[in-house]
């Protein structure tokens, strides 16, 4: 049986060097581990970086083809674009075991040593030099970038006290205490924000990524470190925060451009995969299909707006956040009003406005609206997006000879009625509220195909939310929720919302 044939447990029982070598161990180094295994991964049309959505005919093949080619990686993109979770995954392409001589400082290959300690201790005991099984769960090591990061830090130091204490010269390599860097021998590497990094730090990277060799305090040492670097870094950093130092840049073989999910079904796949759900009474509280939609589209709406800026991005956590406030929302009512079950509201979506505003970063005039006002009005954009695809919007129906299908709920409206629906209301009083509206179901159900029972009401008040997008209603927000009034007899009162309705408590 060869090396490579050898099951786990096999390969724990060899504890010493000459064992290792009756195996028929052979070196070699991190990049054509990963190389290999992912060479069985496709073969296998296995999935290596499971659960990344959207990047299955960009990114991912990208990433392939520099780990086939060998090269060390930087990750560009914006934030939220899962580029550490990549980096993470990357160790499912190493072994699951390797073998490091006990007791070394640097994990150093039994049949390569790297450190005096090994080499010296190969010499004294020979082929019971004692051997220990690493595992590549722990050949991951992650670094993020701050102003305050030092050489020491990464590449090493002499240590006095070290010194002191063995009793060494400042000329053995004994006394120097290794950094981050040479630690990582024969794994995975990982600086996150790269750009952070002072460039004088950068530059200390130079001859690790190159030649293979480092120096500290004067000693020149040839360590040849066995390291699959992967960076990443933010588009935005390279002119507001720091920049990649160009002879760095050109010693990363491959740069990969990330992006955000390219259509609404990828986001919603991220996001039902990442919210954070457990304990949540799931089984009571319903999700319509297009209220996931509008979480989405949200994203898409801040992605696109004149008051977000658009270098720095808005993170796939935005949706994720959200989605984890709609949730809780309607936990809430079902826990205020006693019921069993509910469905959640489009008026729940102001619930989702704290989940907004910490995760976009607003250009002067979006600062001047403030960022409360820019939440509420990307939701509004998202529902009249979507309004279009459920409901003929009024502007179409005024150019068709059947004559607009709204007439009848707006004519209810405009006699002085109006409705609240209001954040903490039971079902039983959301339901007559929105039936209280004359028309308004038969709207819904000529134009909502396959349309859910228990959905019903959802989509009449979606109906209204999109009416009032479109100026045909009033929406006004309260202090506990929203409420729709005839457009004209509102005039008067008809100032957007400002800042202070959106303080914590709003929708107590």
């Amino acid at each position: 049986m060869t090396y490579q044939q050898l099951k786990s447990k096999d390969l724990l029982k060899i504890k010493t060097l000459g064992k290792l070598k009756a195996s028929g161990y052979q070196p070699k180094s991190i990049k054509e581990e990963l190389r290999q295994n992912l060479i069985l991964k496709i073969k296998a049309k296995e999935n290596v970086f499971a659960g990344i959505w959207g990047y299955e005919d960009t990114v991912i093949p990208d990433i392939e083809r520099a780990i086939l080619s060998r090269h060390n990686i930087n990750f560009l993109g914006l934030r939220g674009q899962a580029k550490t979770r990549i980096a993470r995954q990357m160790t499912a392409l190493l072994d699951e075991y390797v073998p490091v001589i006990d007791g070394a400082e640097l994990n150093d290959d039994p049949l390569q040593p790297l450190t005096s300690y090994a080499r010296e201790l190969i010499d004294d005991k020979g082929d019971e030099t004692p051997v220990s099984w690493w595992h590549r769960s722990e050949r991951y090591t992650e670094k993020l970038a701050t102003p305050d990061v030092s050489v020491a830090d990464l590449i090493g130091d002499v240590d006095p006290i070290k010194a002191a204490t063995m009793k060494l010269s400042y000329n053995d390599e004994r006394v120097i205490h290794y950094g981050l860097v040479p630690r990582s021998h024969r794994s995975i590497f990982v600086i996150n924000e790269l750009p952070d990094l002072q460039a004088r730090i950068q530059v200390a990277l130079f001859n690790i990524l190159q030649e293979g060799d480092i120096q500290i305090r004067g000693f020149k040492l040839r360590l040849p470190l066995d390291i699959q670097f992967v960076f990443t870094a933010n588009p935005e950093d390279y002119t507001n925060r720091g920049s990649i130092v160009t002879p760095l840049k050109d010693r990363i073989e491959s740069q990969i451009i990330t992006h955000y999910p390219k259509n609404i079904e990828t986001g919603k796949k991220i996001t039902a995969q990442e919210a954070k759900t457990s304990g949540k009474p799931m089984d009571k509280i319903h999700v319509p299909e297009l209220m996931k939609n509008l979480i989405e589209q949200v994203a898409v709406e801040a992605r696109t707006s004149e008051y977000v800026d658009e270098k720095s991005g808005v993170s796939a956590r935005l949706t994720i956040s959200a989605y984890e406030n709609l949730l809780s929302a309607a936990e809430r009512r079902i826990y205020l009003n006693d019921e069993n079950e509910t469905v959640t509201r489009i008026a729940d979506l102001i619930g989702i406005i704290p989940a907004i505003t910490g995760k976009v970063e607003l250009v002067y005039e979006g600062e001047q609206e403030g960022a409360g006002l820019v939440a509420y009005n990307l939701i509004g954009k998202a529902i009249r997006t979507l309004f279009a695809q459920h409901f003929p919007t009024p502007e179409q129906k005024k150019k068709d000879k059947e004559g607009n299908p709204y007439v009848l709920p707006l004519s209810w409206f405009g006699e002085g009625n109006h409705i609240d629906i209001l954040a903490s209301q039971s079902d039983k009083e959301y339901k007559k509220a929105l039936h209280e509206v004359p028309g308004l179901e038969t709207v819904t159900t000529d134009f909502v195909k396959q349309l859910p029972e228990k959905e019903k009401e959802f989509y009449m008040e979606f109906a209204l939310h999109g009416l009032a997008e479109y100026s045909q209603l009033s929406k006004k927000l309260l202090d506990t929720g929203i409420q729709f009034k005839d457009l004209f007899s509102s005039m008067f009162d008809m100032e957007a919302p400002d800042e202070d309705d959106f303080d914590e408590g709003s929708l107590n």
